[in-house]
């Protein structure tokens, strides 16, 4: 079977490597992949939005199943659009994507259907949205509306900070904003909670942590997320069962009265306070570095799960978990997320030797005339399983310790608070 995965990032590498791990797939394209998954696919330099060459270039090449990596492909209607050519794809259609792709959209699905989430309001200009800070407690949160790649979201201290967060939406920082939230600060611990779907029925995808905080103690800017860990350690059976009966089987419902289904990773962002869940936010594919954390630790053929949610058979399928504990540190550049340069190279890579449970995956990586450059804010991911956290992180902090990038930066406290 020949398969395509569309995206660029870390994410992608993890999902390269759990095919190649199939016995079914002969062959693996990445659109446009990165200098690690040239080791594992044959990389395809054709822009992610460009639908129509993907769609020739899947046609003339007999790809059996395409599977959508990022976000934007999705909130833009690529599935949709390659299902009209008779084309199998895994993840959610441009509608069921707008839990996404819209913030807003998603809070009135939470209204309407009482799902737990933090108090807000919608805001469609500046001064409306600062006039409502009169009444706000700080901290609060301030979203821009779209996709903004993991940024888009402001914890604000003080009115001042809140006002430059307004500014900063409105005035187009993550393209054309119509609308803002304004929400209420929850103060508990952050869990992600992954499910997969075949349009009638899903099944847990395991859980993670992350750090999305630039700098140590989770503090500083918003980033797309400086490391994880899998899996959580607040999960129990009774939080996970009011997590899909209070918040997941209801958004269902929700898109179920616009007239579509969700097929695909839903990541679904949580705030737990003293055992119960609040929805901040959902993601319409897997999570980056979630996935690079939680993947290693797949015991069941990956290929099968999405074959089987193609073809609505997702209850036929098993789906078995190691026991092991998975840590994820992701190396920037230095500068992330504000400024920072490329073409930068990474010279040590190749001198990491790697121990079985040991895993590195590129993000912002190219591979030119033999050597490998920085092409992105997140550049490499290291990951280790073990039976502890503070074990995996150790073997982490080795690999790291050899690479010695003078051109990059990581978070040394990636899962400080399941490692004394």
């Amino acid at each position: 079977m020949k398969v395509g995965i569309i995206g660029s990032g870390g994410r992608e590498h993890a999902l390269c490597q759990s095919i190649k791990n199939s016995n079914k797939i002969d062959k693996i394209y990445c659109f446009p992949g990165n200098a690690g998954t040239s080791n594992i696919a044959e990389n395809i330099k054709i822009n992610p939005e460009d639908f129509e060459n993907i769609k020739n270039f899947i046609i003339e090449n007999e790809i059996d199943l395409i599977i959508v990596g990022p976000e934007k492909p999705l909130v833009d209607g690529i599935v949709d659009y390659l299902e009209k050519f008779k084309i199998k794809v895994f993840g959610p259609n441009k509608l069921a994507s707008q839990l996404e792709g819209s913030k807003i959209f998603t809070k009135k699905i939470c209204e309407k259907f009482n799902i737990p989430t933090a108090k807000f309001g919608i805001f469609k200009n500046k001064n409306d949205a600062k006039k409502f800070l009169d009444q706000n407690n700080f901290p609060t949160v301030i979203k821009a509306d779209n996709l903004a790649s993991g940024k888009g979201v402001y914890i604000c201290n003080t009115r001042s900070e809140a006002e430059i967060a307004i500014d900063e939406i409105f005035n187009g920082k993550f393209g054309k904003a119509d609308e803002l939230l304004i929400e209420e600060f929850l103060n508990g611990e952050e869990m992600s909670y992954f499910t997969v779907h075949d349009g009638k029925c899903f099944k847990s995808f395991n859980t993670a942590q992350d750090h999305k905080r630039v700098l140590e103690g989770d503090k500083g800017k918003n980033t797309g997320g400086m490391g994880a860990y899998s899996p959580s350690r607040l999960i129990n059976d009774e939080l996970e069962k009011k997590i899909i009966n209070k918040i997941i089987k209801p958004t269902l419902q929700g898109l179920s009265e616009f007239g579509t289904n969700y097929k695909g990773f839903l990541y679904t962002g949580l705030m737990i306070v003293d055992n119960e869940p609040y929805l901040i936010e959902y993601n319409v594919r897997m999570g980056d570095p979630e996935c690079q954390t939680i993947l290693p630790r797949l015991r069941t053929d990956i290929s099968d799960i999405f074959l089987a949610c193609c073809e609505e058979k997702l209850n036929d399928v098993n789906i078995k978990w190691s026991s092991q504990k998975s840590l994820c540190i992701v190396v920037c550049s230095n500068g992330y997320p504000d400024k920072y340069k490329k073409y930068i190279e990474i010279k040590n890579l190749d001198t990491i030797n790697l121990k079985e449970n040991d895993y590195i995956f590129h993000a912002g990586t190219e591979r030119k005339d033999d050597k490998l450059y920085s092409v992105g804010g997140r550049v490499l991911n290291f990951i280790s399983i073990s039976d502890s956290f503070a074990k995996a992180k150790e073997n982490i902090i080795k690999n790291l310790n050899t690479l010695n990038w003078s051109e990059g930066f990581y978070r040394r406290d990636i899962g400080y608070k399941v490692i004394k």
